[in-house]
């Protein structure tokens, strides 16, 4: 496709210090571009999936010779772990460790403190416009309805079928559904979680009541929270939470729901314009964290006056920018103003996807998306 991902380079330099740990959601790219970044060296690449492969990574059978090791989906080994942390250990003089997986490895990196020091984490996310600008090397354009179209992932991407995009995106809930989770977590009832799955679908940009889904279902409240934890861990979708500087609270507020897929989101172009920008926004800050080491989080805000913002970012826990999203409206939102002032934030922004140029008035910018969402993933986060 003439590109390289965008976290490549990153990976290569880590990889001369200590293992490399590449999580994202299943087929955004990451078996691709661990055999981008091996090819033409002596080394070896295998995944757990494969029977053949998995006998292999048992008896670690590879030679002195073969100097980057990439395992693929190892999580899903009950004592992935210990035995990566016995492999590198005794091995790291020889061979160099790449470890992907389809979940988050922090979360199913149980008694991860016995790997401390041993690795460094990058999160793989599906294209973005500003990957598409920068990484791209052909003459082919790309736009942000694109994106809205086809969703980021590669495949289904590149297409631009849509009945090829529909047959993979079936595909791939399926596997999902009837693989990784199968093989992580011990749901009796995958059918019932699926049906969890497609309700969220049709409530993205809302405020999601876990225990009114559960109702319409007939599950408990407890078992959709953690339905809702289970399909977080394996990169189907993410949540943001209200922000508060009572964090405590915050987490028992409703939280948000958004796709890696955008062609997962059911709704009008409202819903699916906002999901686009959620997945956007969450690549940009885990990006940031994982090169900078800076801590960045991914908020919602709402009060009991009416005042409601799309999204806040917070730097080291500190409220950094304000951004709201409209399809068309470029009357700058009155919350944008209100939180601003209130929460003493320095940075705030409209994006509207039908909108050229940038207008600022007392600190707000109205902003077309596509220009903003299209900068380059080091630039910082504010407009200037």
């Amino acid at each position: 496709m003439g590109y390289m991902r965008y976290i490549q380079h990153f990976v290569k330099n880590d990889l001369k210090k200590k293992m490399v740990f590449i999580s994202g959601p299943r087929q955004c790219g990451k078996t691709t571009l661990v055999k981008d970044l091996i090819k033409g060296t002596k080394s070896l690449y295998l995944n757990w999936d494969d029977i053949d492969h998995r006998q292999l990574i048992l008896k670690r059978e590879w030679s002195d010779e073969q100097k980057i090791i990439a395992l693929d989906e190892i999580h899903k080994f009950s004592r992935w772990k210990n035995f990566l942390k016995g492999t590198y250990d005794t091995q790291n003089e020889i061979h160099h460790f790449i470890i992907t997986g389809s979940a988050r490895l922090d979360i199913y990196k149980k008694g991860q403190d016995s790997m401390l020091g041993r690795f460094f984490s990058w999160r793989l996310h599906p294209l973005c416009l500003a990957e598409l600008k920068n990484n791209l090397k052909n003459k082919q354009t790309h736009n942000l309805d694109d994106l809205l179209e086809y969703g980021g992932f590669p495949e289904p991407f590149f297409s631009r079928d849509s009945v090829f995009s529909k047959r993979w995106r079936k595909e791939r809930i399926n596997l999902i559904f009837r693989q990784d989770i199968q093989e992580l977590e011990n749901i009796r009832d995958i059918s019932l979680l699926e049906i969890f799955y497609f309700q969220l679908t049709e409530r993205v940009g809302s405020e999601v009541i876990l225990s009114n889904i559960a109702r319409d279902i007939e599950i408990a409240p407890k078992t959709a929270k953690a339905w809702l934890q289970v399909l977080d861990k394996t990169y189907t979708l993410f949540t943001i939470t209200p922000y508060s500087t009572n964090m405590a609270k915050a987490i028992v507020k409703a939280p948000k729901v958004y796709f890696y897929d955008n062609g997962e989101v059911k709704g009008d172009i409202g819903a699916k314009f906002e999901n686009l920008v959620a997945n956007h926004l969450l690549k940009k800050i885990h990006y940031l964290e994982d090169s900078t080491g800076e801590r960045y989080e991914l908020h919602y805000l709402r009060d009991r006056n009416g005042h409601e913002v799309d999204f806040l970012i917070c730097k080291n826990r500190t409220p950094y920018l304000l951004i709201e999203v409209k399809v068309s409206d470029t009357a700058r939102s009155s919350s944008l103003f209100y939180f601003k002032e209130k929460l003493k934030v320095k940075h705030a922004i409209q994006l509207v996807k039908d909108f050229k140029g940038i207008e600022t008035k007392n600190g707000v910018s109205v902003i077309n998306a596509e220009d903003w969402l299209s900068r380059d993933l080091n630039c910082d986060l504010h407009t200037s």
